[in-house]
């Protein structure tokens, strides 16, 4: 007899129970997470943290610049096109089934129990790969950090140790792990303090750069203009395609907002305002850092231009010298800072994603535990901090390249469960899009366009990435490697997936979660 979750409790169902609470609702039910624990302000919070503005900027802004130039600003706002209108249609769907799986309860609602489990594999691939990345960034920073503190430059080479990396690396990690375990008013309290240091130190950097090209002492004066926000001035369309690549990168986590419905308040509406809010927020400080560092050090590739290859792999740290003085060090205080507690918040998708995946049958029942005492996915927060740290620790000591080369791939993971989401919108609602102007725009053109957005950009990147030169320039039989681990964590999940369905068929029969389509 199959035993899943009780709606209110959390405890066992019997089938039979299981068959009338399906019949009623198509199987979605609560998981016993702590309801009402996240209310609007600390959804928004988490969301940022998630999306780690300073580490994540850091990092994109040169490689966009060399890809698009003085344009930066306008394909920020083109990559926000599709975030918005994809998180529009997170929010009808939240706002009809607030479900902490999130892309597969809902692309398994519309599309069926196939197409459902290859979203959530989607989104717990990218999510936990992503966080080995994140820990390793903050290793980096740590020993940067304290370099620039002791004024010691050869202290930050110690973290290119892959033995001391990795310890370091394990050691965040695990307290990553800890406080995510514990319950979300003690994760909201943490990220309240890391966020608003990060974006204050971000505003900061972005004015003293204003200010210091107004009084003279830019390193490449570049006056501001209108031009910067259109993208029509992009030369090429696969430059224009590299940078929206990148800049969907940089938007990518607000999700987390969603995952965290069943333990906010007002789960129906709280999570899609919280997500949209924080995608406003994110292209806001994104325009003013980006605007403000192109006017003060220029697109050239001179000492601390933004098309120096040298200076690429962290822009902030080579300009906050020039721009703070003796405050630099706050800079690397931010980005440490913001990639320590996007790790932390970051675990609450997959975790969350797994938990329902075991809460409806799609893999082994033990995902669907929760903390008795915290009342949080414990296992799958677990698992997912093991998976990362095995995966960081293998790849960091085998090969950097093959590391660095995964984390590129995520770009396609995440076009790829975006926009299924956004898709299972579309269809979902597809018997209402008539009935009033509101659901012609939130039910149909919102997600649909972001989704075709979204599609066209994973294809393309698909093919772009065969060539060799594409990431670390790294190959396999002469196919470059960036799509080869993209398609490994695909043609994985497939596998997986086709494993569960011989172990599972209840679910994917859809006698644990069934296909449905909103019909008022």
């Amino acid at each position: 007899m199959t035993n899943r979750p009780d709606p209110t409790s959390g405890a066992p169902l019997t089938s039979a129970s299981a068959a009338v609470d399906a019949s009623e609702q198509g199987g979605i039910s609560k998981k016993g997470l702590s309801a009402g624990s996240v209310g609007l302000i600390g959804a928004i919070v988490i969301g940022i943290s998630c999306i780690a503005p300073a580490y994540t900027l850091t990092a994109a802004l040169g490689p966009t610049v060399s890809e698009v130039g003085v344009q930066v600003p306008a394909i920020i706002l083109v990559g926000f096109i599709p975030m918005l209108l994809v998180a529009l249609g997170y929010r009808e769907l939240n706002k009809r089934m607030p479900d902490s799986g999130t892309s597969f309860t809902w692309a398994t609602r519309a599309f069926g129990p196939w197409v459902g489990w290859m979203a959530g594999w989607g989104l717990v691939a990218a999510t936990i790969l992503v966080l080995s990345n994140l820990a390793g960034i903050a290793v980096d920073f740590l020993f940067l950090l304290i370099a620039q503190v002791s004024g010691n430059p050869e202290i930050a080479e110690i973290a290119t140790n892959p033995f001391i990396n990795v310890a370091v690396c394990l050691l965040f990690m695990l307290g990553a792990t800890w406080i995510s375990y514990r319950d979300m008013q003690t994760t909201q309290k943490l990220q309240y303090w890391l966020v608003g240091f990060q974006v204050a130190v971000l505003v900061t950097f972005s004015v003293a750069a204003l200010v210091e090209t107004a009084n003279g002492n830019a390193f490449d004066a570049t006056p501001i203009e209108l031009s910067w926000f259109n993208p029509f001035a992009i030369d090429s369309f696969s430059a224009f395609a590299a940078g929206l690549s990148l800049s969907i990168f940089i938007f990518w986590g607000w999700d987390v907002t969603l995952t965290m419905n069943e333990e906010t308040k007002g789960s129906d509406k709280t999570p899609g305002r919280a997500a949209t809010i924080t995608v406003v927020t994110i292209v806001v400080l994104y325009l003013l850092i980006s605007v403000s560092l192109i006017a003060f050090a220029g697109v050239g590739t001179g000492e601390y231009g933004l098309g120096n290859p040298d200076i690429q792999d962290n822009v902030f740290f080579h300009l906050a010298g020039p721009i703070l003085g003796p405050l630099a060090v706050l800079v690397s205080l931010a980005v440490l800072t913001s990639s320590a507690s996007s790790l932390q918040s970051t675990f609450v998708s997959p975790a969350r994603t797994l938990l329902a995946m075991g809460h409806y049958g799609a893999i082994p029942e033990k995902f669907a535990s929760v903390s008795p005492r915290f009342f949080t996915p414990g296992y799958a927060t677990i698992v997912s901090a093991i998976v990362a740290s095995v995966f960081y620790a293998v790849m960091r000591l085998l090969s950097e390249n093959v590391l660095w080369d995964t984390i590129t791939a995520l770009g396609m993971m995440i076009c790829f469960y975006y926009g299924i989401t956004a898709f299972a919108c579309v269809w979902f609602f597809r018997k209402v899009w008539w009935k009033s102007a509101r659901n012609v725009i939130y039910t149909l053109l919102a997600p649909l366009i972001g989704g075709v957005i979204l599609a066209v950009l994973f294809f393309t990147t698909l093919i772009d990435s065969m060539d060799p030169e594409y990431g670390s320039g790294s190959s396999v039989g002469g196919v470059g490697l960036v799509f080869v681990l993209g398609m490994v964590v695909l043609l994985g999940g497939i596998v997986v997936m086709l494993w569960q369905w011989r172990k599972r068929p209840a679910f994917f029969r859809g006698e644990t979660l069934s296909r449905a389509v909103a019909s008022e």
